[in-house]
Parts: C-alpha cells; sequence; structure tokens
C-alpha cells in the first residue's frame, strides 16, 4: 500500500488486493511485478487509483440499494 493509513486499517489487505485486480485488468501486473510501484508513472498509478475509485464507488451504491441504510 501506500504510506497512506487506510480509515478502517483491517481494509488494508482487500484493498491491496483490490490495487492488484485492477493494475491486472489494465494489464499493468507484469510492469509492477518487474518494475515495483515506485518506478510506475504517475499516470498509470492515477490509472490504478482511478479505477479503484470506480469500483468503490460501485460496491457503495450496490450495498446503499440492497441495505438502505443511513450513512453516518
Amino acid at each position: 500500500m501506500s504510506n497512506h493509513t487506510p480509515e478502517v486499517p483491517q481494509s488494508e489487505k482487500q484493498l491491496d488486493e483490490l490495487k492488484w485486480e485492477v493494475a491486472e485488468e489494465l494489464q499493468l501486473d507484469d510492469d509492477i511485478k518487474k518494475r515495483g510501484f515506485e518506478n510506475m508513472t504517475t499516470r498509470e498509478v492515477g490509472k490504478i487509483g482511478g479505477n479503484m475509485v470506480k469500483k468503490l464507488i460501485r460496491f457503495a451504491e450496490r450495498e446503499m440499494a440492497e441495505h438502505g441504510e443511513d450513512i453516518d
């Protein structure tokens, strides 16, 4: 993960898995394995982060639709 601590520390493993899932979908996983995240371009890392956010929003929307709970 990055240097940022997740709001919910227990989610760190799932977020890391999501990052790799998105990287694989974007066909960047081989580059990451060769060069490491620290040597990826800002554009490449931004694509991964942007797609992670899209997936997290879709997940949250589904959860809200299913459970209809208020957000704290």
